[in-house]
């Protein structure tokens, strides 16, 4: 039981420091240019001028189930309704540092 514990720490740990570089690597200020040169006309402010029920605000991204880095890179990945799919557009580090700025954006209120 002793060894499958501890395997189980290592492995733990080791996923933890698999995964930390990949949360710590987005760049909240690249993030915000590419936001701005890409969703702003849609989302300045955190707001949605397509479907205003639907903003980038902290309520709304939880509601919708949307207040997490992968749900923010699925959706600026895939698009959805009126929104356009970003993939091919802008890289895989552009998605995941303006999903980054869009949550905390969303955290500090806008």
């Amino acid at each position: 039981m002793k060894k499958f514990a501890f395997g189980l720490a290592a492995a733990i740990a080791a996923l933890a420091l698999w995964i930390a570089p990949v949360a710590q690597a987005a760049d909240l200020g690249h993030g915000g240019q590419v936001f701005g040169n890409n969703c702003a006309a849609c989302h300045i402010g955190g707001n949605n001028v397509v479907n205003g029920a639907k903003t980038l605000k902290q309520a709304d991204l939880e509601k919708y189930d949307m207040a997490s880095v992968d749900a923010l890179v699925a959706q600026v990945t895939n698009g959805k309704n009126a929104m356009p799919a970003f993939e091919g557009r802008l890289s895989d580090e552009d998605i995941v540092d303006v999903a980054s700025y869009v949550l905390s954006q969303a955290e500090q209120g806008w």
